[in-house]
């Protein structure tokens, strides 16, 4: 993001603005150290069932790239998060899109 997205107004990053405010709105917490989140990212509606069932809860090898949608998660919930020290992640396939976190 840049000083221009203040006024600009681009789509990705109306989209990552309301994301931000979904998880403010839901209450989400991000311990500082210990959690495991799992960013379940929604099937293509292309597919077959037969490829959607095959693939259910594999990994996600695709963009967007884990440490994107990390940093966006721990950037809604924390003002500062340079204060997280462990955290384990990973994205999978999954029929609709989710954030898991334990």
């Amino acid at each position: 993001m840049t000083q221009r997205d203040k006024w600009a107004k681009r789509p990705a990053v109306l989209r990552y603005r309301a994301f931000a405010d979904e998880v403010r709105a839901r209450g989400v917490q991000v311990p500082y150290s210990g959690a495991i989140i799992t960013f379940g990212i929604p099937m293509p509606r292309s597919w077959s069932s037969k490829k959607k069932t095959a693939m259910l809860s594999a990994p996600h090898q695709q963009k967007p790239d884990i440490d994107n949608l990390l940093k966006a998660l721990l950037d809604a919930v924390h003002k500062d998060d340079s204060g997280i020290w462990q955290i384990t992640a990973c994205k999978r396939w999954a029929e609709n899109g989710f954030i898991k976190i334990t």
